[in-house]
């Protein structure tokens, strides 16, 4: 494999599963570079990330205050050379070969492209949306079915509404024509966001089975209640700014107060 692949890393707080997901990545050959946003942590996270680099080559470490996900993952792409980015949580340890099919799924796909890899749980089930169709209020309000992990792994790369921005491929060129994440998102919804746009602007999403991934989830020390609310004014976004016609966007401002209470109860 010859194309160049630098993954993007932001952590926050992330606790000890970030050094299984840059030792992974460090090990792996066909990650040529590793940008890490330091979005904050504990001094002595912050002392093995600084040791970390020092002793990888290929990796990089910028510290920003915080500024969300997105934001910080674009951030470590403006240093990115052209080429792929692999988008990766940092309780996320990738499967040594993934690359290859989801770089072979992006060769010849519509700009821009977005490639989503298998996840898996420390059970070794699918995660819960890694393969997704489009998010639609009505699919909000369960009028419809969302996510796609209850179907049997299709045999080769095919087309969803969205993948997990958890573990995902993008070229260059493509997260750059897309504005990358939209940093109005602190927390949650920017990669369906992404997938939604990139979609729109007449390219595709495309769910590999053959690149795994195993993701440890929720390992942040940061409270629930914190997450849930941002989680809440991240969708109360996403459907303001796809709302289609007033009728919609009047629906949408109705549900808006119930989004938070619903994700309380989930929780």
């Amino acid at each position: 494999m010859t194309a160049t692949v630098t993954a993007l890393v932001v952590s926050y707080h992330t606790g000890p599963r970030l050094v299984e997901c840059l030792y992974a990545l460090k090990g792996d050959p066909d990650v040529t570079a590793i940008v890490i946003t330091n979005n904050g942590n504990p001094p002595g996270a912050e002392a093995w990330l600084e040791a970390f680099v020092a002793a990888t080559p290929k990796a990089r470490l910028i510290r920003l205050p915080n500024p969300g996900f997105g934001a910080g993952v674009n951030a470590a792409a403006r240093l990115a050379a052209t080429g792929h980015l692999l988008v990766i949580n940092p309780d996320c340890v990738i499967k040594r070969g993934a690359l290859r099919p989801m770089i072979a799924a992006l060769d010849g796909a519509p700009s821009p492209a977005i490639a989503g890899g298998r996840i898996f749980d420390l059970q070794g089930r699918e995660e819960r949306g890694a393969r997704r169709e489009t998010l639609t209020l009505a699919r909000a309000l369960g009028l419809g079915r969302w996510t796609l992990e209850q179907e049997p792994p299709p045999p080769g790369p095919v087309c969803v509404g969205a993948i997990s921005g958890a573990f995902f491929l993008i070229r260059t060129k493509d997260f750059q024509l897309l504005g990358g994440f939209d940093e109005g998102f602190f927390i949650h919804v920017e990669d369906v966001d992404l997938c939604r746009r990139a979609i729109e602007a007449g390219g595709a999403v495309i769910y590999v089975a053959a690149a795994g991934a195993l993701h440890y989830g929720s390992t942040s020390d940061v409270p629930s209640a914190f997450v849930t609310e941002h989680k809440a004014r991240s969708l109360a976004r996403y459907f303001r700014k796809f709302a289609s016609g007033p009728f919609e966007r009047l629906i949408v401002e109705a549900a808006v107060p119930f989004i938070g209470l619903v994700l309380k109860l989930r929780t």
